[in-house]
């Protein structure tokens, strides 16, 4: 069931509560869809100058599928609803704001209060939205395709740098353990406090960025990060060590937060899929190039050189955001609203982020305990995120596995043992030539319904990608001592392991992640924040146990337990791909 549009008219006149009703419902009924809004013709009163026509800007653009560019945290919903404003196109540069509001995307119809108060519908009927024009040079969609790969990329490598600061530090922990004289569960805290300042910082960087734009918190946090490097590397206690790290998650959890929707915010949503993908496989190959650096670099050096090496490469990485530029529409087009104002003295120009801002507790609502309403009201959001999260974890469990098994049964050095990890980083390559392909196909199934697919067409990546989990625990357990002893060549089974990991896990993560966007459109902040939650919590238990796990159970049990646990998940995505429409015509938030 499509969303439906606030209905509209040449004269431009708003009965819209008794005539929205009347709209198309469904993807295969007749009526305007709000993509192809025109407004044509000569308007009455003061509206003479709004001779419009809404067009898309690239021919790739969906209008039926989410905008990411909204700013969904400080919007206040309720009044305003929701807009294609950031996305739209017209020749004139507005749209009437009282013809751009639709209700949230969502099968429970609610009207924006704005729009059923007749009086309130008045007043909006006078203000005008600010739009992108056609072939506008300052809409980040019309930069060159090269200027586009650079943000991209950028963005790619600014994820890969913080995920590979959270295991850089597993290269020596030997070392560290003996420095400080602590035990090996306090020294893997170093990994754990930075995941959970991943968990929790996006929790205020998503809404800052919405008011301010993305680029102050590109920078600003990006820059603290960096110094935050030199109190870990010159630490003379654990507890110093171990604070800072938190603190170093915090701040570096900034790129986490904005990549993709600096990635979403230059490439329209039906040319995105090779972005999309650098992205999804950045926060999972990051951590896997940690240990390879790390090991070599505390094995020669000592660990605090490895805080070093990290605070160059966050330097690095950092000078290279200081060239991204503000993408982020909603403050690009308030920008532009301010400076119309000034200069026409027109009062009526606005956006609708500055028509119905959010107050403070709304923002602190939607950020701190939405999300956790959402995952206990919500089973798709639920499930999706423990599968992502088990996941993210047993790829950290892998950093304190493969010591395990490489540097005491095979008696490898930290160098080497960080090596091992290159299986993971080919899984995560062969991922990457994978997920355009499951993004063409899930194309295909929307052109063939309409135009416009069903969230559960997200679903068959995964339902491909989730055997390769279980599988590659299985060979890791059982081709490990004492099942099969040290000996020539004998390494090469639990090596190759890392590689259907790789694989499975980047294309688990790209289609879930797709699945719960689309699934709740008017919600992607809140479901976003809460599979970010417990996907960070996930990540930062897992290093505190798995050492006595493999010690204890053995390293073919231990494996095969979180082997049998990735299989218990299996059945998600085939029931969600069954049954997924059925429970979200259950939901108030989830689209239908």
């Amino acid at each position: 069931m499509a969303s439906p549009s606030i209905p509209h008219s040449e004269t431009s006149t708003i009965a819209v509560p008794d005539e929205a009703h009347h709209m198309p419902q469904h993807k295969d009924e007749g009526g305007p869809r709000p993509g192809h809004i025109t407004f044509t013709g000569n308007t009455r009163g003061d509206r003479n100058d709004l001779n419009l026509t809404r067009t898309r800007t690239h021919e790739s653009h969906d209008d039926t599928r989410p905008d990411l560019s909204f700013p969904f945290s400080t919007t206040d919903l309720e009044r305003g609803g929701f807009t294609d404003e950031y996305r739209a196109v017209s020749e004139t540069g507005y749209l009437p704001a009282d013809l751009a509001l639709r209700p949230v995307p969502s099968h429970v119809y609610r009207l924006p209060q704005a729009l059923a108060d007749p009086e309130k519908a008045r007043e909006l009927k006078q203000m005008k939205l600010v739009t992108w024009k056609e072939g506008d040079p300052e809409d980040p969609r019309n930069w060159s395709n090269l200027y586009r790969w650079y943000i991209t990329a950028v963005c790619a490598i600014a994820v890969v740098q913080v995920a590979f600061a959270s295991a850089v530090i597993t290269g020596d922990f030997r070392d560290i353990e003996h420095e400080f004289h602590v035990g090996e569960v306090v020294t893997a805290l170093s990994v754990s406090l930075m995941v959970v300042g991943f968990g929790l910082g996006p929790l205020g960087w998503s809404p800052l960025s919405e008011l301010y734009g993305r680029r102050p918190i590109w920078i600003i946090p990006s820059v603290i990060y960096v110094i935050f490097n030199i109190p870990c590397a010159v630490a003379k206690n654990i507890q110093t060590l171990l604070i800072c790290r938190f603190f170093c998650g915090v701040f570096a959890s900034a790129p986490l937060t904005l990549a993709g929707g600096t990635i979403s915010d230059v490439w329209d949503n039906n040319e995105r899929g090779l972005a999309i993908a650098l992205f999804a496989a950045a926060p999972y190959g990051g951590p896997v190039l940690g240990p390879i650096v790390g090991g070599f670099v505390g094995e020669n050096i000592g660990w605090r050189w490895i805080i070093w090496v990290n605070m160059i490469f966050a330097g690095v990485v950092t000078a290279f955001t200081l060239t991204i530029p503000e993408t982020f529409a909603p403050v690009l087009l308030r920008k532009r609203a301010q400076r119309l104002r000034r200069e026409l003295g027109d009062p009526t120009i606005t956006t609708e982020q500055e028509l119905f801002r959010a107050s403070l507790s709304q923002i602190i609502t939607e950020t701190l305990l939405r999300p956790f309403q959402m995952i206990i009201t919500e089973p798709i959001l639920l499930l999706m995120s423990l599968y992502i999260a088990l996941i993210y974890g047993l790829l950290y469990a892998f950093f304190f596995s493969y010591p395990v098994v490489f540097g005491e049964d095979y008696a490898w050095n930290d160098g080497m043992v960080g090596i091992t990890f290159c299986s993971v980083l080919i899984g995560v390559a062969i991922a990457l030539f994978v997920t355009p392909r499951i993004e063409r196909d899930y194309l295909r199934r929307a052109a063939e319904k309409g135009g416009r697919a069903d969230p559960e067409d997200r679903l068959p990546g995964m339902m491909i990608g989730c055997w390769f989990v279980p599988i590659s625990l299985f060979i890791f357990g059982w081709t490990s001592p004492p099942a099969v002893m040290p000996g020539g060549g004998n390494w090469v089974g639990p090596v190759s392991s890392g590689i259907p990991f790789g694989f499975g896990m980047v294309i688990i993560y790209f289609s879930a992640n797709a699945y719960l966007i689309d699934a709740f459109p008017g919600y992607v902040a809140s479901a976003l924040a809460a599979k970010t939650v417990i996907r960070s919590g996930s990540g930062a238990a897992m290093p505190l146990f798995i050492t006595a796990m493999y010690h204890n159970l053995g390293n073919g049990w231990a494996a095969s337990t979180w082997a049998f646990i990735s299989l218990a998940m299996v059945p998600i995505p085939f029931l969600f791909y069954r049954y997924g429409r059925a429970i979200r015509a259950r939901s108030k938030r989830a689209t239908l």
